[in-house]
C-alpha cells in the first residue's frame, strides 16, 4: 500500500524526473563521502550489480520506472565518486622531514597568511623513495625565500627549482566535524606541504612545452602587466578578477570584501563568466546587427552565442581553470547551447544539466562551498524570476526602465543572498548584515565597467593600447573597493555564527530541493525539513573541550567563552576553534588569560615533563611530546593524538555543569575524534582496531572525573 502511494506521488512528478537526476546523483556522491571505510572491489562490484539489476527492473516495469531510474542514478553517483577518488590517488608523505627539495613550478599563489606559495610537480626529496614521493607538493616561502621571489622576480611557472624545506603530510581537521584539509588535498593531488626560509635556486629555465604551463605563464605575464599599469590595490583587484591571481591582494582589502559579502567578486565563478559571455554575446550580436547584409542573412544570435562560448573558454584557460571557474564555464556553456538550440536559456533544466556535468567531472565539488553556493543562488534566481514573470508586480510594471533595472539588481542580490546565507554561515562562520546594500551598489559596476574594461583591454592589447581598457577598469575597481571599505567599517556589519553539526547542511539542501522541485503540497515537507535543520543548528552545542592533534593546545569552554591553554603557538587551530564558536574578532592573549580551573593540564616541551613525576591521578595531561611509559596517570601524548587526530569532549548530564561540579554530581563525557569522524579513507588512512583501542583508553581515563575543578 505504501509503495503504491509512493508511486502515485511520484507519478505526478514524472515530467520533472530529469530535474531529480542531479539530486539523485548527488545523493550517491554524498553516501560515498559519508562512509567510514573505503569501499573495496567487492562492494563496488555489488553496487554495479545492483545498478544493472535495478536498470533491468526499470525496463520491465514501466510503472515504477522513474523511481528505479533515480535509484540507478544514485548508484552511479556512488561509483563515480569512488572512481574519481582512485583516479587522483597518489603517494602522501607519512612523516615530517627537513631537507633539500627539487621540483618544477606549476602554480604560484599566496596563502591566507600572505606568504607566496609554489606548487611543484616532478617532486624529488632526499631520503624519500620514488614510490613514496608525492606527485605534487606546495611550499610556502618565508624570509630570504620570499624576498628572493619578490625583489628579483625570478620565480616563473615552468622553472625547475631547488630549495631546503620543512615538509609534512596534509593536516587533518583542527576539530572533529571540521573542514578536512586532507580530503581537499587528496583531490588536488597534493601529497605534501612545507615551508622554507632559505633562498630558492633556479636549476633550469621555464618550460613552455605543455599547454597548462603555457597558459600559467601567460596568466603570470598578464598579471604583471595589469599591476604595472594600475595603482597597487586596484591592480591587485583587477588581476584577481581577470586571471584569478590573488597573490598581490592586501589582507585588509580581503577582509573588507569578506565582511561585505563582496568576496565572491574575487572568485572567478558564475558572475564573472556570465558577465563576460553576456557582454561578448551582446557585443557580437550588436555589431552584426549594424551590418544589414549580414543581419538579414545570418543567424546572428547563434553566431554571437558561439563566439561567447569561445570567449568563455579563453577566460577559463587564462584564469587557471579552478574548480569554481570550470563549474561557471559549464553553466555558461549550457546556457549558450540553449540559445543555439532555440531552447529556454534560464530554466531549471539548464541548471540541472550544468550540475550533472560538474558532478560527473568533479564529484568532490559537492562537499565544497563553491558548488553549494553557486547552484543555490542560481536555482533561487531561476525560481524567483519565473514567479515574477507569472505574477508580475503591478507597481513595478508601471515604472521606467531605470527603476526596473534597479529593482532587478535589488531582487537578484536579495534572492541570491538569502539562498546562500546558510551555506556561507556554515562554512565561514559569519552572517553579513550589510551584504545586500554593498552588492546592490557594487555588482552593477562590475558588469557595466570592470568586465567591459577587461574585454576592451584584451582587444586593444595586441596593438599596444591595452592601457585604455585598464583605465576603464580602474574606475570600477576603485568604486568597488571604496564600497567594501565603507560598509566593512560600519558597526555590526557582520556577526559570528557557530558551526553546525555535519547533518545540518545536507538536510537544508535536500529540503530546499524538495521545496523547489516537488509538484503539489509535498513541497511544504521540504520547507518543514529546512526549518527542522535550522532549529537543530540553533540548538546544537559546541564541544566543552577541544584538544589539538599536536597536543600543543587545549581549549576549554567556560561560561560561554573558550579559554586557551597558551597565549602563543598553534595559531591556526586557535583561530579556527574561536571562529567555529562564532567569534570573528579576538585577541589571542585575552582568550588565554585567566583560564578556568581544569583537570586537563597542557604541557608543552620536554622540560615540563618533569611535572609528570608527581602527577595527580585525578588529572589528565595533554603533552606535545612522546608520553613517558609506565605512568599510572592519564597522559595523552603524540603517539595517542597521532592516532586520534584532534579531540572534542562533550559533557553529558541532566544538571547544569557548574552545579553538578560544585555539588559533586557525576558528569559523563562523550568523545569525538577527527579520525573517528573521517573514517579509514585513502586521505585519512589509519588502523580502525588501534583507533578503537585508543578511544577505549580515552573513555577510561575520563570515566568518573570532573574536568572542571573547584579545589585548585
Amino acid at each position: 500500500m505504501a509503495a503504491a502511494l509512493l508511486v502515485e506521488a511520484f507519478a505526478v512528478q514524472r515530467e520533472r524526473v530529469f530535474l531529480w537526476v542531479p539530486v539523485a546523483f548527488a545523493c550517491g556522491i554524498g553516501v560515498y563521502f559519508s562512509l567510514l571505510f573505503e569501499p573495496d572491489f567487492m562492494v563496488l562490484g555489488l553496487t554495479v550489480g545492483g545498478a544493472v539489476t535495478v536498470a533491468v527492473a526499470a525496463f520491465l516495469t514501466p510503472r515504477f520506472a522513474p523511481l528505479l531510474v533515480l535509484t540507478v542514478v544514485i548508484f552511479s553517483g556512488f561509483l563515480t565518486a569512488a572512481a574519481r577518488s582512485h583516479f587522483v590517488a597518489g603517494p602522501v608523505l607519512e612523516w615530517r622531514s627537513y631537507g633539500s627539495v627539487q621540483g618544477r613550478i606549476i602554480h604560484i599563489d599566496k596563502s591566507a597568511s600572505d606568504a607566496k606559495r609554489l606548487t611543484l610537480d616532478r617532486f624529488v626529496m632526499a631520503r624519500v623513495p620514488p614510490q613514496d614521493t608525492p606527485r605534487r607538493v606546495r611550499v610556502s616561502l618565508h624570509g630570504d625565500a620570499a624576498e628572493h621571489g619578490a625583489e628579483h622576480g625570478a620565480l616563473e611557472v615552468g622553472q625547475t627549482v631547488l630549495l631546503t624545506a620543512n615538509m609534512s603530510p596534509p593536516n587533518g581537521p583542527v576539530e572533529p566535524e571540521g573542514f578536512d584539509f586532507r580530503r581537499h588535498a587528496w583531490f588536488l593531488k597534493l601529497g605534501g606541504f612545507g615551508y622554507t626560509r632559505t633562498e630558492v635556486l633556479t636549476l633550469s629555465p621555464a618550460e613552455r612545452s605543455e599547454m597548462a604551463l603555457f597558459t600559467s605563464a601567460l596568466r603570470q605575464r598578464i598579471s604583471q602587466a595589469v599591476q604595472r599599469d594600475m595603482a597597487p590595490e586596484l591592480g591587485a583587484f583587477a588581476t584577481a578578477v581577470t586571471t584569478g591571481d590573488r597573490s598581490a591582494m592586501p589582507q585588509e582589502v580581503l577582509q573588507n570584501l569578506r565582511r561585505t559579502n563582496l568576496a565572491h567578486l574575487l572568485a572567478i565563478s558564475g558572475l564573472h563568466m556570465g558577465l563576460l559571455t553576456g557582454f561578448v554575446f551582446a557585443l557580437v550580436r550588436g555589431g552584426l546587427a549594424l551590418i544589414p547584409s549580414l543581419a538579414l542573412r545570418l543567424p546572428t544570435k547563434k553566431i554571437a552565442a558561439v563566439v561567447a562560448m569561445a570567449a568563455g573558454a579563453v577566460y577559463l584557460a587564462i584564469s587557471g581553470g579552478s574548480v569554481a571557474t570550470e563549474r561557471a564555464f559549464v553553466m555558461a556553456l549550457v546556457m549558450l547551447l540553449a540559445v543555439v538550440l532555440d531552447q529556454r536559456v534560464l530554466s531549471l533544466r539548464s541548471v540541472a544539466t550544468a550540475a550533472l556535468i560538474v558532478l560527473v567531472l568533479r564529484p568532490e565539488a559537492l562537499v565544497g562551498p563553491g558548488f553549494q553556493m553557486s547552484f543555490a543562488a542560481t536555482i533561487a534566481l531561476v525560481v524567483a524570476f519565473r514567479v515574477l514573470k507569472d505574477r508580475p508586480i503591478a507597481w513595478l510594471e508601471r515604472r521606467s526602465r531605470f527603476v526596473k533595472s534597479v529593482a532587478g539588481v535589488v531582487i537578484t542580490s536579495a534572492v541570491a543572498g538569502l539562498a546562500t546565507a546558510p551555506v556561507a554561515a556554515a562554512h565561514f562562520n559569519q552572517f553579513v548584515h550589510v551584504g545586500l546594500f554593498a552588492n546592490v551598489i557594487a555588482v552593477p559596476v562590475m558588469g557595466a565597467v570592470v568586465i567591459p574594461g577587461a574585454v576592451l583591454s584584451a582587444l586593444l592589447a595586441p596593438i599596444g593600447l591595452g592601457w585604455i581598457g585598464l583605465k576603464v577598469m580602474s574606475v570600477g575597481c576603485w568604486w568597488i573597493l571604496q564600497v567594501a571599505a565603507f560598509f566593512a567599517s560600519l558597526n555590526g556589519a557582520v556577526s559570528g555564527v557557530p558551526s553546525p553539526p555535519l547533518w545540518v547542511l545536507p538536510l537544508i539542501g535536500f529540503g530546499g530541493v524538495v521545496a523547489v522541485l516537488w509538484v503539489g503540497r509535498g513541497k511544504w515537507a521540504g520547507v518543514f525539513v529546512v526549518c527542522c535543520a535550522l532549529f537543530g543548528w540553533g540548538n546544537s552545542e559546541r564541544p566543552d573541550v577541544l584538544i589539538a592533534s599536536s597536543g600543543g593546545l587545549v581549549g576549554i569552554m567556560h561560561d560561554g567563552i573558550r579559554r586557551l591553554s597558551r597565549e602563543k603557538g598553534e595559531g591556526f587551530a586557535a583561530q579556527n576553534w574561536l571562529e567555529n564558536d562564532g567569534v570573528l574578532s579576538f585577541d589571542r592573549g585575552d582568550w588565554a588569560d585567566d583560564p578556568p580551573k581544569s583537570a586537563i593540564i597542557n604541557l608543552v616541551g620536554k622540560r615540563q615533563l618533569g611535572l609528570l613525576e608527581s602527577c595527580d591521578l585525578e588529572d589528565v595531561y595533554v603533552v606535545k611530546v612522546q608520553a613517558p611509559e609506565g605512568s599510572d596517570c592519564a597522559i595523552w601524548g603524540q603517539d595517542l593524538l597521532r592516532m586520534t587526530g584532534s579531540v572534542a569532549i562533550y559533557a553529558e548530564q541532566t544538571e547544569n555543569l557548574s552545579t553538578a561540579t560544585l555539588h559533586g554530581g557525576s558528569v559523563d563525557w562523550r568523545i569525538q575524534t577527527a579520525n573517528g569522524i573521517s573514517g579509514n579513507r585513502p586521505w585519512s588512512a589509519h588502523n580502525p582496531t588501534a583507533l578503537a583501542n585508543v578511544h577505549a583508553q580515552i573513555e577510561a581515563d575520563l570515566r568518573g572525573k570532573n574536568l572542571w575543578r573547584t579545589d585548585q
